[in-house]
């Protein structure tokens, strides 16, 4: 099969593998219709330490059973479903309780050993899903390709970040950062009641994405005021990180109100970060961090997409196929794009 490599030097390349088949008895075999390139990937490419040269990349996917282990109780032959971006067992302590992250069997597609034992990616014509009653979901009618894989990550992470987040409708969500998590976090926002919502983003086209979807859009800069304005100078009630690092958080501290919550979701690689000991604990503020879970959040998602509450196609730039992988993420880390989706 063919798929897209890491060819080092912050380089990927297209180009032929062998196929995965059934190592487990529940293992599955998904021919992948639809992958994506995502802000993670892009990372593990440029921070490559624990990337081997050659390794399958992605972990966005969403395409047609074609084997199946004897374990595989809850799919068949034939299926179309979406994966999540990581595996878990589905039976241990932290699963049964919905913290799929937490299990000793995770696995991340397509970034080595960044987070687990290495799991070749979904970038590829052909990918091997392990646990796959756990990890895959069926893609019910009335969900499009497109959109369907954006549920396995992007909008999985938005929507645990306003769930985690733990407002009252009516209530004004910030959001620091208009990348595709940042977008789909403000989306979500609004669909499960969020009165305001302003999103703070640099560039100027993805401010406007953000208006044209319902929310308003801020420079870093005006931020804090366009916030007081509408909160009466209270400040937000809860602010979603979608960058991560120094910057993201420093930003949501500055903008959340007494009492209120910061909740990250960009990847922090950094031992430390950023605490404002003193004001947190004066001001009674909460800082949480989420990672996003397809398995526990399904029904949620696919409800939410399948009525048309959230249409996270709106953040899809381009549609390429494999061959343009390469040039899709080059385009992507130079911001000429928000977010490039693989059609296989």
């Amino acid at each position: 099969m063919r798929a897209v490599l890491f060819a080092g030097d912050g380089e990927v390349r297209v180009d032929a593998v062998s196929d995965p088949g059934i190592e487990d008895a529940t293992d599955a075999v998904v021919r992948v219709r639809r992958a994506a390139i995502c802000g993670t990937d892009l990372h593990a490419v440029a921070h490559s330490a624990q990337l081997p040269r050659g390794f399958v990349l992605g972990h966005e996917f969403v395409g047609e059973i074609v084997d199946a282990g004897s374990g595989v109780l809850g799919h068949r032959i034939g299926d179309m479903v979406v994966g999540a971006d990581y595996t878990a067992c589905g039976n241990c302590w932290w699963c049964r309780r919905g913290d799929h992250w937490e299990c000793a069997e995770r696995r991340f597609f397509g970034t080595g050993s960044a987070f687990g034992p290495p799991l070749a990616g979904a970038q590829a014509e052909l990918v091997r899903v392990p646990y796959a009653d756990t990890v895959l979901r069926a893609v019910p009618d009335g969900i499009g390709l497109d959109a369907a894989v954006f549920l396995g990550d992007t909008l999985a992470t938005g929507y645990a970040a306003v769930r985690r987040a733990g407002f009252r409708p009516g209530d004004t969500v910030a959001v620091v950062g208009g990348g595709p998590v940042g977008q789909l976090t403000s989306l979500a926002a609004q669909a499960c009641g969020a009165g305001v919502v302003v999103l703070v983003e640099p560039v100027e086209t993805r401010r406007a994405l953000a208006a044209a979807q319902g929310a308003l859009g801020t420079d870093p800069d005006d931020a804090r005021a366009l916030v007081d304005l509408v909160t009466d100078g209270r400040g937000a009630d809860a602010v979603v990180d979608a960058i991560g690092g120094p910057r993201g958080l420093e930003t949501a501290f500055g903008l959340v109100r007494r009492r209120g919550a910061v909740v990250s979701v960009g990847v922090h690689t950094d031992a430390t970060g950023p605490l404002p000991a003193a004001r947190a604990f004066a001001d009674e503020l909460s800082l949480r961090f989420v990672i996003g879970n397809l398995m526990r959040d399904a029904d949620e998602l696919i409800g939410l997409v399948r009525s048309g509450a959230i249409d996270p196609t709106v953040v899809a730039t381009e549609s390429v196929p494999l061959d343009d992988a390469p040039n899709a993420y080059r385009r992507m880390a130079e911001r000429r794009t928000l977010k490039s989706l693989i059609a296989l």
